[in-house]
């Protein structure tokens, strides 16, 4: 059995640092005279505490570094028990919420995926809308820093392609992992900041532009209105469709880009397909739009970056609903959508680099027929990929699309119908947020399902956002042998 003591210290200090944030909409609902500040502050208590109890219990185990075990368990428990304790203030505020949706509406928000089980969003205390966000952002940064330092070393979903590249690039400026740690922080708050004073340049009230700023950036898309981004101007529209598909860019550029160095952003093949990809889905949505005629064109360009890039990146805001477009509109977006952003950002999904990969070895492997005594290797931007990240990839890759199939049966056997099931899968794995079908809210909102089909949403959120491999392994019984 792996030693739990470090595990639990960890998590311990993260459940203080989440207790004592939140004290921020605490301070919020108090200032405006709102009674939930008391929810709040009760919860934080309750969050502090804990996190303390288990810090301190388990401090003697300080000084060893984490084993690969320890690694995965601490990877996968850190998205269960933070959401766990993060929808404490929304089970002991909202009357209306039982401790499954809860618990939906928590684990949504840091895993970025932004499905929400709330309706009258307009009509919530400031203090909930500003935690939904909070939740989200940290969701957002969590998963940078895991993607960055966890996940290369763990070897999952092809990883350890940047193990070198996250370490060895920034070794020189920043040797230690705390440094790296700081940086990203640094880096996402700076994004945060840009994005916030942007939407206040369209218009946007500050509470509006604060909370939206934390959900872009992470490519989160919970919102503070039930309409989403429908309601507001068509510059922070736009705004926002550059801010997300910025979002969904390799952190690790930011840093060196920060530090001086812009050639490997503009070098980088991940970040030219990730643009290219992007153009061919809105060029596809808009050109089927146009078509079908009836909507001016500056309408219909704007409408259709905003929402494909959305659901590409896996933010999730909304000026429109994408089923009313047609078939092809939605079959494009769920393509994009499975598609995601870079590796090694806020985005969601499978990403490029993975489908760069497996393009790629597809391409060596046809290669290699017509040329059997030839050796085709794969190279990305000119490293060689080894066959360890192939197959890493492939595995991946593989057990994604294995969820989504059984995740979506399961989804049907709670009584949605197929296509509330197939997109409710889609949202879950892919960690992107909407949900098509007739039992979905007017809002958006999947408070009318089962909570069967709920708990299976959560599950598939877990499993999307930690990359699959890195939650199923603990399922194995040699895991747990010493």
């Amino acid at each position: 059995m792996p030693d739990f003591r470090p595990v639990a210290h960890i998590i311990g200090l993260l459940l203080v640092a989440l207790g004592l944030t939140m004290l921020i909409p605490a301070a919020m609902d108090f200032s405006l005279g709102l009674g939930t500040w008391r929810v709040f502050l009760l919860s934080a208590f309750i969050t502090a505490l804990v996190g303390a109890c288990a810090a301190l219990a388990s401090a003697n185990a300080l000084g060893a570094a984490l084993t690969l075990r320890q690694s995965f368990l601490l990877t996968t428990l850190t998205w269960v028990v933070l959401p766990a304790f993060g929808a404490l203030p929304l089970w002991l505020a909202l009357p209306a919420m039982d401790a499954t949706d809860a618990f939906f509406e928590a684990m949504s928000g840091m895993t970025t995926t932004g499905t929400t089980v709330l309706t009258g969003l307009d009509e919530t205390e400031a203090g909930i809308l500003l935690w939904r966000s909070i939740l989200q952002w940290l969701g957002g940064l969590g998963i940078v820093i895991v993607a960055l330092i966890f996940l290369p070393v763990m070897k999952v979903g092809g990883m350890q392609h940047f193990r070198s590249e996250g370490f060895d690039t920034m070794g020189k400026v920043m040797p230690r992992v705390a440094d790296i740690s700081l940086m990203l922080v640094q880096i996402y708050l700076g994004l945060t900041i840009v994005a916030a004073l942007a939407y206040l340049m369209t218009g946007m009230g500050a509470f509006d532009a604060v909370n939206h700023a934390m959900t872009t950036i992470a490519t989160g898309g919970y919102s503070t209105r039930d309409t989403s981004f429908i309601e507001f101007s068509a510059m922070a529209q736009n705004v926002s469709t550059l801010m997300m598909w910025l979002a969904g860019l390799p952190f690790i550029r930011y840093v060196q880009l920060v530090n001086g160095s812009v050639t490997p952003l503009l070098r980088d093949v991940q970040v030219h397909a990730y643009l290219r990809w992007t153009l061919y889905a809105v060029a596809l949505v808009a050109g089927y739009r146009l078509m079908e005629g009836g909507v001016p064109l500056e309408q219909v360009l704007r409408e259709s970056a905003f929402n494909t890039i959305s659901l590409m990146s896996g933010t999730g805001y909304g000026t429109a609903d994408v089923a009313d477009w047609g078939d092809f509109p939605v079959l494009v977006v769920i393509v994009a959508g499975f598609v995601g952003a870079c590796t090694a950002s806020t985005g969601c999904s499978i990403k490029v680099f993975r489908f760069l990969v497996l393009f790629g070895a597809i391409g060596a492997q046809l290669r290699q027929l017509v040329h059997p005594s030839r050796v085709v290797p794969v190279r990305i931007e000119g490293r060689r990929v080894e066959d360890e990240v192939i197959t890493s990839v492939i595995v991946m890759f593989t057990a994604f699309m294995l969820g989504f199939a059984v995740l979506t049966v399961l989804l049907s056997l709670t009584g949605l119908e197929t296509r509330t099931a197939i997109t409710a899968a889609w949202t879950a794995i892919c960690n992107i947020g909407p949900v098509f079908g007739h039992e979905v809210g007017d809002t958006g909102a999947v408070h009318g399902f089962p909570d069967s089909a709920k708990w299976l949403m959560i599950a598939g959120m877990l499993l999307g956002r930690l990359e699959m491999v890195a939650v199923l392994v603990l399922l194995l019984p040699r895991f747990w042998r010493a």
